[in-house]
C-alpha cells in the first residue's frame, strides 16, 4: 500500500488533515462501511475487460488482507465491511457474471472467516439478471454469512428503482437486507465528466438520480425491510431534497413524501465529507443514520488517515454523536459485531 502523498500536504484540500505524531490512531473502534476488496480474480477479470482504469480513476488499486489490517489499525478501523466497487462484477455474459460474482463473494467470505472481528461482507450480484441475483443473495446470505448486500445504482443504464428489479426488492425486503448502495458511471458519461474521473462528479449525481427514483417510484415505501446506506455524505442529497419533493408534489395527487423517505435511510461519511458536506446532511437526517466510511483503497491511504484525522478533531458533530457515527449507529445494523 501506497501511503506516500502523492502532492506536498501543503496543497491538500482543508478536509485532510495533517496526521498527529504519535502512536495513537485518530479514530477509536470505528466500523467501516465503505470498504472495498480487490481479490487477484477480480484484478484478473477487470484487466481482461478492459476496466484497467475503472471510471476514469489512474489505476486499479492495490488491495490485500496485510496492508488492509495496517491501515485500520493505524486509523483506529475495529471492522472493514468489504464490498467490491464499481465497476462491480458485469463484465461479460450473465454466465459468466454468475461465475465471478460467486467466486468473489466466496473469496470475501473466506478473509472473514479468517478475520471474523475485524472484517465483514457485503456480497455482490450478477445483475442485470435479477432471477440470478435472487438465487445469489439467498447463497450469500444463508450459506455465506454475508452481512449484506451491495448493489450499483444502475446496472446497463437501468436504475435500481426500475420494476425490473421489483422481485430482488421482495426478497431483500423480506430478509430485511443491509444494502450498500455504490455509484458507477451513469449513460452519457462521456459527455457530462468534464475529462475529469467520474468519481468527481458522475458518481455523486448517479447516486442521487438512484435514491430519488427509489424514493419516486414508492420502491422506499413498499420495501421499508431493506436497510439502504447511501454513500459519500448523501451525495447531492441534502441539497436537491426540497427540490425532488416539490416535483414529487406537482407530480402526483398522492405524491412521494420524499423528506421522510430521506429521513429513513441510513448514510455513510465516506470522501470529503468535511467541512460542508456532513453539515449539509444534518439538515435532512437525524444523527444516528450516520455511519463512518473510508472509501479505501480508491482512496489512498494517506488521505484515509487524514480525513480520518479531521473527523477526530473537528467540533462538529458532537462528541456523542461522533461516537454514534463511528459505531454505535453501526451496532443496531450488524448485531453480530457485538459492539
Amino acid at each position: 500500500m501506497d501511503s506516500t502523498p502523492s502532492t506536498p500536504l501543503s496543497h491538500t484540500p482543508d478536509a485532510i488533515a495533517p496526521v498527529p505524531d504519535g502512536p495513537s490512531a485518530p479514530l477509536s473502534g470505528a466500523v467501516d462501511v465503505h470498504a472495498h476488496y480487490i481479490t487477484p480474480t477480480l484484478r484478473e477479470a477487470m484487466i481482461a475487460a478492459g476496466s484497467n482504469s475503472p471510471d476514469g480513476m489512474p489505476a486499479i488499486p492495490d488491495w490485500n488482507v496485510p496492508d488492509a489490517l495496517d491501515l485500520m489499525d493505524r486509523t483506529g478501523i475495529a471492522v472493514s465491511m468489504l464490498s467490491v466497487s464499481s465497476p462491480g462484477v458485469h463484465f461479460a455474459d450473465a454466465r459468466s457474471t454468475r461465475i465471478l460474482a460467486r467466486t468473489v463473494n466466496e473469496e470475501g467470505a473466506s478473509i472473514v472467516r479468517d478475520h471474523p472481528d475485524r472484517f465483514g461482507l457485503f456480497a455482490s450480484l450478477p445483475l442485470p439478471d435479477v432471477d440470478a441475483a435472487v438465487s445469489e443473495a439467498g447463497y450469500a446470505l444463508d450459506v455465506l454469512q454475508a452481512d449484506g448486500i451491495a448493489l450499483l445504482t444502475n446496472y446497463d443504464n437501468v436504475y435500481l428503482g426500475d420494476p425490473a428489479f421489483d422481485p430482488l426488492m421482495a426478497e431483500l425486503n423480506r430478509r430485511q437486507a443491509v444494502v450498500l448502495l455504490h455509484p458507477t458511471s451513469p449513460a452519457g458519461w462521456q459527455d457530462t465528466c468534464v475529462g475529469r474521473p467520474r468519481p468527481m462528479i458522475e458518481f455523486l449525481f448517479d447516486t442521487t438520480r438512484a435514491v430519488a427514483q427509489l424514493a419516486l417510484n414508492r420502491v422506499l415505501e413498499n420495501y421499508p425491510g431493506i436497510r439502504f446506506i447511501i454513500p459519500h455524505a448523501g451525495a447531492a442529497l441534502p441539497v436537491l431534497a426540497d427540490r425532488i419533493a416539490a416535483f414529487a408534489f406537482l407530480e402526483s395527487e398522492r405524491p412521494v413524501d420524499v423528506v421522510a423517505a430521506l429521513r429513513g435511510l441510513y448514510y455513510d461519511v465516506a470522501g470529503l465529507s468535511l467541512p460542508r458536506a456532513l453539515p449539509a446532511l444534518l439538515n435532512l437526517v437525524d444523527p444516528d443514520r450516520l455511519l463512518y466510511g473510508s472509501d479505501y483503497p480508491f482512496t489512498a491511504g494517506w488521505i484515509v488517515e487524514g480525513l480520518a484525522s479531521t473527523l477526530a478533531s473537528h467540533d462538529f458533530p458532537s462528541a456523542d454523536e461522533k461516537q454514534a457515527l463511528l459505531s454505535g449507529n453501526a451496532a443496531h445494523l450488524f448485531p453480530r459485531l457485538k459492539l
